[in-house]
C-alpha cells in the first residue's frame, strides 16, 4: 500500500520544498505556480485517479459476469494514466487491478508477459493486450455493454 504512495509524497514534498524556497526569495506566484504543478502531479500520479481497484480474482468474476474488460496497472505507469486520461468517464466502466496491492494480479500479468509486470495489461474475453490504444479500448467496452 505504502509503495503505491511513494512517488506521489516525493512529488509533494519536493514541489513544496521548491515553492517554499522560491517564496522566501521573494517569487510568490512562481512559488503558487510551480507548488500547483507539483500538486497536480501527485494527485495524477496517485491512486486517486484511478477507479477504486479491486482484486484479480474479483475482477474475472465481474468480468466474466458483465463482459467488461480488466485492466492491470499500477501508480506511478505513465502509460497507465495515459490510458486513464484518454479513456475519460467511460474508464470507471472497466475492471481496475492494481498489480502493487494484488499479488495475484501481478502474477497475472507476468504470465501475460513473459514474466514481465508490464501494464497497463488490459483483458478482454479472456485474452492479455499490452498497453492497447485507447480507443480500442473504448470499443470494447462499448462492445461488451
Amino acid at each position: 500500500m505504502m509503495r503505491a504512495w511513494t512517488l506521489p509524497i516525493l512529488l509533494a514534498l519536493c514541489g513544496s520544498a521548491l515553492a517554499t524556497a522560491l517564496a522566501l526569495g521573494g517569487n510568490y506566484g512562481t512559488a503558487a505556480t510551480l507548488l500547483l504543478v507539483f500538486a497536480l502531479l501527485a494527485c495524477l500520479n496517485s491512486p486517486l485517479a484511478f477507479p477504486k481497484p479491486i482484486s484479480a480474482l474479483e475482477a474475472q468474476r465481474r468480468s466474466a459476469a458483465d463482459g467488461r474488460p480488466v485492466v492491470f496497472w499500477r501508480p506511478g505507469c505513465t502509460y497507465c494514466l495515459q490510458l486513464r486520461i484518454r479513456l475519460g468517464r467511460s474508464a470507471r466502466q472497466l475492471h481496475w487491478v492494481d498489480i502493487w496491492r494484488d499479488p495475484a494480479g501481478a502474477a497475472a500479468v507476468r504470465e501475460a508477459n513473459d514474466g514481465n509486470e508490464t501494464v497497463p495489461t488490459v483483458v478482454v474475453a479472456g485474452r492479455p493486450h499490452t498497453n492497447p490504444d485507447p480507443s480500442w479500448v473504448r470499443e470494447q467496452l462499448s462492445s461488451s455493454t
